[in-house]
């Protein structure tokens, strides 16, 4: 039976790093505001992070895994603020964009983690403290010699249960009809997790449409959201 403890496999991340150039609004916000808002991974004391302390009050915290260029993440912090919103990201350039949204939108619920959401979770999150774990679009790795590379395998899903508050729900969403079948197999081999609707959930009217969506639209394919709750027991 795998482990948590095996959920990294080599040269798997949550993400894919990629090195490109910040604008100058984000560089210019980032000097500005990622003391207040942001944490490297790598800059983290060992041990659990005091989410409370980080966001400044007390209030249920939903993880978002690959929040891109942010304009999504700062949408849902709009409609829900009495959240704490931590967006997960190894692409500086997203997170620049993201503060700029913070900025714009005056938003005191959104912190940034720059680093793997995978580490992070395994190293820092005590079990059973999140509301909530949002995975939109990620990287459907297409060819099958590469689908070992893909994010939700179950190791991983059963790293997300564990760090769920009891009722915390677990949100995925992706254009792939592979990779949905997929996630959807898993998470309903996770002992810890309940599906919320006989198979694929509604497309909720308040995940904002990202561009990833926009352009399976554009070509054709179907995208499926998946909503899986954590067991009381």
């Amino acid at each position: 039976m795998e482990t948590v403890d095996q959920v990294r496999q080599a040269g798997v991340f949550s993400h894919v790093r990629r090195s490109v150039r910040m604008t100058v609004g984000q560089q210019r916000v980032w000097e500005t505001n990622w003391g207040d808002l942001g944490r490297k991974l790598e800059d983290l004391p060992a041990g659990t992070v005091d989410l409370g302390a980080w966001f400044g009050r007390e209030a249920p915290t939903v993880l978002e895994i690959g929040s891109g260029m942010g304009e999504g993440t700062a949408q849902l912090a709009r409609q829900a603020p009495e959240v704490n919103h931590l967006a997960a990201e190894v692409y500086p350039a997203g997170l620049g964009q993201l503060m700029l949204w913070v900025e714009k939108y005056e938003l005191d619920n959104v912190r940034l983690l720059h680093g793997d959401a995978l580490d992070f979770l395994r190293d820092h999150v005590q079990p059973d403290t999140l509301a909530g774990v949002r995975v939109f679009f990620p990287d459907p790795w297409q060819k099958k010699r590469h689908h070992k590379r893909r994010l939700i395998t179950a190791p991983f899903v059963k790293l997300l249960a564990s760090r769920l508050a009891p009722g915390g729900r677990l949100h995925l969403a992706t254009d792939w009809q592979d990779y949905a079948d997929s996630m959807l197999a898993i998470c309903e081999a996770e002992p810890l997790l309940v599906n919320e609707y006989d198979g694929w959930a509604p497309r909720p009217d308040w995940r904002p449409v990202t561009k990833f969506e926009s352009r399976a639209h554009a070509e054709g394919r179907v995208c499926h959201d998946l909503m899986f709750t954590k067991s009381a027991t």
